[in-house]
């Protein structure tokens, strides 16, 4: 152009500010004083309109040093948009003393003042800005009503909502589909469906926010069907399909591990050519993998134009969650290695890892590493507390606890685990004290921590009296994991009528962990008449875990001398696991079977074979990992006392030892549940 106005300007000015480029619409402004012309007071409007960029914060300030230079700060249009723009750079000092200083306001300055101090946590201000606005006179609009909503979701206030719900029906503003939104927000944010689903059928209006607001609302508190209904109700109407609740439907899919689901919206997905959303494509990987299609995951996440840190946790998530602890550690170095910061969900999944691990070392370098990222709060804390006793260091994890700054019953119940897993009933019981007299109120949780302490340290009489305080002190009705926790603890001191007295009590039937519970006592007990009854409940049930039952049946009546009763328990095992094995496809090739039997015989015989071989290969691996290390000797005896094998193993750290006695234990209840065999010597773990 020959000439450039300040029209023309301001016009080039707008296009980048419109297009979110206000690194450039800066620079454009700052040649545009050097060219000599003179801005307007719609210059700086389209200028500030919309800034959002922290890069142009100091400019910023430079534009409101030329606005008061020329004048232009008594323009109230001028006022307002440098006011909003400093909210939104995070200029939140400079936006109330901007505002204190404007020789006017009107609606628009304390839509402005409302919804900044909502959007920074400010919420208290906005509210008292609110009542100042209405003594002030001025009338509120759709904004308004909108900032004061998002201010009372962060009050956590609903009562004082529904004030504010009531006077926006008094002055008729409930009818724009915009208020309406931000009361589905608050109702949903605070669990109230009910109110959710009324307000959404007598709205006038809807929109696409709407439907995503309340079908967020049911999935929030588990109500899938209604979520779905909403879901095919919304495809049925012309809102724009890219802005569907995608994130919401596949993030229900991945917690069902509903794989068909995930699928249909996947293709729901690409026909609406909503896959290029980074928040789609996150939630897609997040459900592949819990679903645990690790390859789709892959293919999605490799193909992710920026690998932020949600699908990387996501995808260590769910290898964690699934028992793939090492390939979720893999990928944690390797996100490290991508330079992706970790944030505190990531750092939960792979303490998680390192506490199922039982592996102290690898704990500790996380524990420096989450210090360092500053992500050192109530959930990290947690999780590290969880992680040491895990790894049986139990200072470490009181060590752990004492340092955090905050705390609340989580933080409480993570240390009362510890003791738990660890044994020391007394120093859970210490805790719970101090927990109550620090204010907390304890939850389900904690007493089941209680409980669980009691039982394994035979604190009966203790574990009796939390259990009767549940209901009588702190009104929690108990669950089953709580009458489990308390007929173990009953039956490991040989109280077994009070143990069934408490089960003839549960609003439940007695599950297959109540029933193992009681049987394993008994064996300890000689209680052989309960024994019968608990093993015979356990035998009828149509799927069971493993083979356990049998086994302890089984050795039961070995130690009493009833060997005709041993065979039959083995016999029924036998039926039962040939039976569940056929029921899941097995097909097995009798062909490698020379002897001159019927085919049931081959089949049988050929199970032992696969059981007998699976063992001794496991034995086997174990021996040549540890061949250089300390030893400790593994000798196999059958009950006539023959030498069925010997096996030397070496001992490399605590984890290791525990792992190895893990790994035996399965290996004495594999082979005793196929031959007649001893494992000596055993520890009692």
């Amino acid at each position: 152009m020959d000439e450039r106005t300040v029209v023309a300007w301001t016009t080039m000015i707008g296009a980048y500010s419109k297009s979110n480029r206000f690194g450039d619409a800066f620079k454009l402004f700052a040649e545009m004083h050097r060219s000599g012309s003179q801005p307007d007071y719609v210059t700086y409007i389209t200028l500030l309109t919309g800034c959002n960029d922290l890069e142009v914060a100091k400019e910023l300030y430079q534009a409101h040093a030329q606005i008061v230079k020329l004048g232009h700060h008594l323009n109230l249009r001028v006022c307002n948009t440098l006011l909003d723009s400093y909210f939104k750079t995070g200029g939140l000092d400079s936006a109330r003393r901007l505002f204190l200083e404007m020789c006017g306001w009107d609606s628009v300055s304390f839509n402005v003042m409302i919804t900044g101090y909502a959007n920074n946590g400010l919420n208290e201000e906005a509210i008292k800005l609110f009542v100042e606005m209405q003594n002030l006179g001025f009338k509120p609009s759709d904004f308004t009503f909108a900032a004061v909503t998002s201010a009372s979701v962060g009050l956590d206030d609903t009562a004082f909502g529904q004030q504010i719900h009531g006077f926006v029906v008094k002055t008729s503003f409930i009818r724009n589909v915009f208020v309406g939104n931000a009361f589905l927000d608050f109702y949903s944010k605070h669990d109230c469906v009910n109110e959710v689903r009324k307000l959404f059928n007598e709205m006038p209006e809807l929109d696409g926010v709407s439907y995503n607001v309340i079908i967020t609302a049911y999935a929030w508190v588990g109500k899938v069907k209604e979520s779905i209904d909403i879901f095919r109700e919304l495809q049925f109407t012309t809102f724009d399909r890219k802005n569907f609740p995608f994130p919401t439907m596949l993030s229900m899919a991945a917690s069902s591990l509903d794989l068909q689901m995930g699928r249909q919206l996947h293709a729901q997905v690409i026909v609406s050519m909503a896959d290029p959303d980074f928040r789609v494509s996150n939630s897609l990987v997040d459900m592949y993998a819990k679903c645990g299609k690790f390859e789709e995951a892959d293919r999605i996440f490799l193909r992710l134009s920026s690998r932020s840190t949600v699908p990387w946790t996501a995808m260590i998530s769910a290898n964690v969650q699934r028992g793939l602890h090492e390939n979720g550690l893999k990928l944690f170095y390797e996100m490290r290695r991508a330079n992706v910061g970790a944030d505190q969900a990531t750092f939960a999944c792979v303490l998680k890892a390192s506490a199922n691990l039982a592996s102290i070392l690898l704990g500790k370098q996380l524990h420096s590493c989450v210090i360092r990222s500053g992500f050192m709060n109530v959930y990290s804390g947690c999780a590290l507390v969880d992680m040491y006793a895990n790894c049986a260091s139990i200072k470490d994890a009181i060590k752990t606890f004492e340092e955090m700054s905050e705390r609340n019953v989580v933080t409480w119940n993570a240390l009362l685990s510890a003791y738990a897993q660890n044994g020391d009933g007394k120093g859970a019981l210490k805790s719970f004290e101090e927990m109550t007299m620090s204010g907390y109120q304890p939850d389900s949780v904690s007493f089941l921590c209680i409980l669980t302490a009691c039982s394994h340290c035979r604190l009966v009489e203790e574990g009796l009296k939390y259990f009767n305080d549940m209901t009588s002190v702190y009104n929690l009705a108990p669950k089953r994991e709580h009458y489990t926790a308390m007929v173990d603890a009953l039956c490991r001191s040989g109280r077994f009528d009070e143990a069934e007295k408490l089960m003839g009590q549960m609003p439940f039937e007695p599950d297959e962990i109540v029933w193992t519970s009681v049987l394993n006592s008994c064996r300890i007990h000689k209680n052989y008449t309960l024994a019968r009854k608990a093993a015979g409940q356990l035998f009828n049930m149509k799927v069971l875990r493993d083979a356990a039952p049998y086994v302890t049946m089984s050795n039961i009546f070995a130690e009493a001398g009833q060997w005709d009763s041993v065979v039959k328990v083995k016999k029924a095992m036998r039926d039962r696991g040939v039976q569940q094995m056929e029921k899941e496809g097995y097909d097995p090739d009798i062909s490698c079977a020379h002897q001159n039997v019927d085919k049931e015989s081959k089949i049988d015989s050929l199970k032992y074979h696969i059981v007998i071989d699976a063992a001794f290969s496991l034995t086997l691996l174990w021996t040549i990992w540890v061949q250089t290390l300390p030893s400790f000797t593994l000798t196999l005896f059958s009950r006539t006392g023959n030498i069925v094998n010997s096996i030397v193993y070496r001992i490399l750290s605590s984890s290791t030892l525990y792992a190895l006695f893990s790994t035996v234990k399965n290996l004495k209840k594999t082979i005793e549940a196929s031959k007649n065999l001893n494992v000596l010597p055993f520890p009692n773990l």
